[in-house]
């Protein structure tokens, strides 16, 4: 049958009824409907490669005609040693079958819609001659030891940069003001056109210049911004040489095949550095784009990649295509500061108030205050409407609590008796950038909120001014420092370390489209991204561009990071190498050592695969011998899952001190000048860790020198993924038990029910995913075959409870419904990422096949991760009641 998937959303214990998916009929949210990669085997031969490569392209589509396959040819790829193959739009999904067995074919996935990049958070300030731009002392410099290489000169000259992102406002003065030979900005090329959006026809032209989102334009200035602009800061990088490759419009989504062109188009034009802030959650390594992006950082350029913005979501939830093995994913450190605004108080003694924005509120006069209500405990203040005893709020700063309603219900309700000027006060939810829509509004904290209500219900005669120069202010971040709560944690669910190295992402001033306001503070692992590529601009420039020194650089970076804890209260394990990675950057030391470690990451897998032994190298390239002391320093063990259940924590994901241990072959050791010396650490799960909340544990082996401190970071999994349940099968979400047939209205299949096809007569497969799976396959079989299966524990089938073992050959199937590669868990979040429900619509097996007039059952499999696709043990599955299909013999001749 032609598969329709669709996400569907819920709110995590919510019994929303299934009546309420009726009618659906879109596509996934993050693939293309019929659209495929095709990845083609490289040619023989080292000699006229291009020309070898257009025959092998055409050897496919002659074959896909003498097939009857109908397509179209989206792009093709043609970079021998890295990717060759097309993108393409079949009349049929189900030739995808057809197409696997042509010669040639090495692989095909699915065309992946990438969301366009959303920063967390932003403030956006009207330009850099603002007389209130605040100062900024460059702190993300300064915690990693920018700054010191910037003081010596080291600042990215000659090295070359790709950024593939919405483009870039290259008239922008502190990003050069032109584009091409002898600007900062180089060139680049526009794949899309603004008015592209993802469903439309792109319009690529050479110019990349984006005015109209700005995310690449920001991304641009953290590695490349010249310095002496007003706000005082600089890029990490900013002699490098920049090129734009703008992969999104204005608006809207981008297929994964433009970012593969993109990246090609990045190694065809000699970058050095090629960086993506940009992905969306996938937990595994298997993404064309992460693919690619492997490949190329294997040829020793350096590639850095987001590691994602769904913290919130918990543990294995890793973001394409920052999964790309061999490529540098990047986790965000909130910044130790915040440029902020203050308002003076008048009337009453009381320093400055700071409230959360990077402007000053445009409020010329001095005005008096009103609170709401005089109960600073209120809970709902202002959420409905004034009293009638109210006085006219236009001539007052209105000060209301936090709590209950959405701030524009409340500031609406305010507006309702004049008021358009106010302060909201905290409830101790965070100080942090808050949504008002178009109201004269800010936060500000609890205590400063408190102390001008209590002096408005004292009667004295408080007012506020806000000056619009000189009152800006470096407000503490209370979380810098610290890992950004939003950064996505791993591992891939195929097991390997993302992210790799953390950078400052949280609260970061930078550069943005001159129409759009010149200078921006954004918040995300997008800021943090570039960071890195900076950083690895700088290394170049030291170093040399060599493929020896790209492939080398995550090691190096890794190896001289900085640890990040959990909080700021001491005693707390550090945070879990899962969501920090191996830690804060450390560019000066990473620049300037003369030791190298290797390799960086110890994966010792789950305890079914467990690696306990390992080995690591410290060379010494310098002068002098070294004195090494070396030790073991655990960080937090993630609990991944919630205790009793087979759903994930949310972030921030608990941590407990249920350590590993190491034993290492030597406690400290020598090692002399242009010597390697061999380390080898025995590692050994948590003792007491309990398997059933699958337990990551985490931390760092620790080389210290009189001078310089190092580590290697392990990684692994105190229990076995394969036991791991990755079919939801309780009532939690909907109210009934998953899975689940339904017909389009949401009416439960409970009993055997006949389908025609016909309009809206076909059958709803919902199925949630609480692990990811390799495999998700459907089948038909005949209704009075005996399978075993694992997730009808609660139907009134008489099915074994336990599956017995062997192949998937002793199951006798009819033939495929669809099958799916590398499937992403879903999530609690109320945003579309929930549930998965198949539609079948048409009467057709996978491989384009009509379903003879009969009686059936759907067995749904899912494959156990790390499982074996050849042991049917090896996969959860469940078994449909009676389905009909009674297709009229008009409608079946149609099909």
């Amino acid at each position: 049958m032609l598969v329709t998937l669709a996400l569907v959303a819920s709110a995590l214990a919510a019994k929303i009824p299934v009546s309420s998916l009726q009618n659906i009929r879109s596509t996934p949210g993050n693939v293309a409907p019929n659209r495929f990669i095709v990845e083609l085997s490289a040619p023989l031969g080292n000699t006229k490669r291009d020309i070898l490569s257009r025959e092998t392209h055409e050897l496919l589509y002659n074959h896909m005609r003498k097939r009857s396959v109908s397509f179209q040819v989206d792009r093709e790829f043609n970079s021998p040693g890295v990717f060759i193959g097309a993108a393409v739009t079949l009349r049929d999904a189900n030739d995808r079958n057809e197409l696997a067995s042509m010669p040639g074919v090495q692989a095909i996935r699915p065309v992946i819609m990438v969301q366009p990049p959303q920063p967390v958070s932003s403030h956006v300030v009207t330009g850099v001659t603002d007389p209130a731009i605040p100062a900024d002392t460059e702190s993300t410099h300064i915690i990693t030891g920018v700054d010191k290489l910037h003081a010596q000169g080291i600042i990215g000259k000659g090295v070359k940069v790709g950024i593939i992102d919405t483009g870039i406002d290259w008239t922008h003065p502190d990003l050069g003001g032109g584009i091409g030979p002898g600007f900062k900005i180089i060139g680049g090329f526009d794949f899309v056109g603004d008015a592209f959006n993802g469903t439309n026809t792109p319009m690529p032209d050479p110019d990349p210049l984006d005015q109209c989102n700005g995310h690449g334009t920001h991304v641009a200035g953290i590695i490349g911004a010249n310095p002496g602009n007003a706000f005082k800061i600089s890029g990490v990088a900013f002699n490098a040489s920049l090129t734009a490759y703008r992969i999104f419009g204005c608006n809207g989504t981008t297929p994964d095949d433009i970012i593969v062109e993109a990246l090609l188009r990045g190694v065809s034009d000699g970058q050095d550095i090629l960086t993506m802030s940009l992905g969306g959650p996938d937990g595994w390594t298997e993404g064309t784009a992460s693919v690619v992006s492997s490949r190329i950082s294997d040829m020793g350029k350096i590639v850095t990649i987001a590691a994602g913005n769904d913290g919130a979501d918990g543990m294995f939830f890793t973001s394409g295509p920052g999964n790309a093995i061999d490529s540098i994913s990047v986790a965000s450190l909130d910044n130790t500061v915040i440029p902020l605004q203050n308002a003076t108080v008048l009337g009453v003694q009381h320093d400055p108030i700071t409230y959360f924005d990077a402007l000053p509120l445009p409020v010329i006069d001095t005005l008096p205050i009103f609170a709401t209500s005089t109960d600073t405990t209120v809970a709902d203040d202002a959420c409905d409407t004034l009293p009638d005893s109210t006085p006219d709020l236009s001539r007052f700063v209105v000060i209301v609590r936090r709590g209950t309603c959405t701030f524009v219900q409340k500031l609406t309700n305010i507006a309702a008796k004049g008021g358009n000027i106010s302060l909201i006060y905290d409830d101790g939810s965070g100080f942090e950038d808050i949504d008002v829509g178009n109201f004269t509004s800010a936060l500000i904290q609890a205590a400063d909120g408190e102390f001008l209500v209590n002096e408005f219900a004292s009667g004295a005669n408080v007012s506020l001014s806000f000056p619009q120069t000189g009152a800006s202010t470096q407000f503490p971040d209370p979380t810098g420092g610290l890992i950004s709560s939003f950064t996505s944690y791993g591992p891939t669910n195929d097991m390997f370390f993302k992210p790799a190295i953390t950078a400052p992402g949280g609260n970061i001033l930078s550069t943005f489209p001159v129409p759009l306001g010149s200078f921006a503070v954004l918040s995300g692992t997008s800021m943090a991204t570039p960071f890195i590529a900076g950083v690895s601009a700088l290394l170049f420039g030291v170093k040399g561009n060599s493929a020896e020194v790209g492939r080398g650089a995550r090691n190096l970076f890794e190896t001289t990071a900085q640890l990040v804890p959990s909080s700021l209260t001491d005693g707390d394990p550090l945070q879990t190498a899962a969501q920090q990675g191996a830690g804060l950057v450390n560019a000066f030391q990473a620049l300037t050592t003369n030791i190298t470690i290797q390799p960086g990451e110890l994966l010792t897998n789950d305890t079914a695969n467990f690696v306990s032994l390992h080995t690591f190298t410290i060379k010494n390239t310098g002068t002098q011998a070294e004195l090494f002391k070396i030790s073991h320093v655990p960080a937090g063990t993630a609990l991944s899952l919630q205790n009793g259940t087979s759903f994930f924590a949310d972030g921030p994901v608990p941590l407990s001190t249920d350590f590993a241990t190491i034993t290492l072959s030597e406690s400290s050791v020598t090692v002399h000048p242009g010597q390697t010396q061999e380390i080898t650490a025995h590692i050994t799960p948590p003792s007491s860790a309990d398997p059933s909340i699958l337990p990551v544990f985490s931390g760092f082996i620790q080389i210290v020198s009189a001078n310089e401190t190092f580590h290697v970071t392990y990684l692994g999994v105190a229990a076995s993924l394969k036991d791991v349940q990755v079919v939801d099968d309780t009532n939690v979400f909907f109210g009934i038990d998953l899975p689940v047939l339904t017909d389009p209205a949401g009416d439960l299949l409970t009993n055997a029910t006949n389908f025609t096809f016909v309009g809206e007569d076909v059958p709803q497969l919902l199925v949630r995913l609480d692990f990811g799976t390799p495999l998700l396959r459907a089948d038909l079989v005949d209704p009075n075959e005996n399978i075993p299966t694992t997730l009808n524990k609660r139907s009134t089938m008489s099915f074994p409870q336990d599956v017995a073992g062997g192949t998937s050959a002793q199951i006798k199937t009819i033939g495929p419904l669809f099958e799916l590669d590398f499937q992403p868990r879903n999530t609690d979040e109320n945003d579309g990422t929930e549930l998965n429900v198949f539609e079948f619509d048409t009467p057709t097996f996978a491989n384009g096949s009509t379903i003879p007039n009969g009686l059936y059952k759907v067995l749904l499999r899912a494959l156990k991760v790390t499982g074996d696709p050849t042991n049917e043990a090896d996969f959860e599955s469940w078994l449909s009641p009676i389905i009909g299909v009674v297709v009229p013999s008009n409608a079946s001749d149609s099909t």
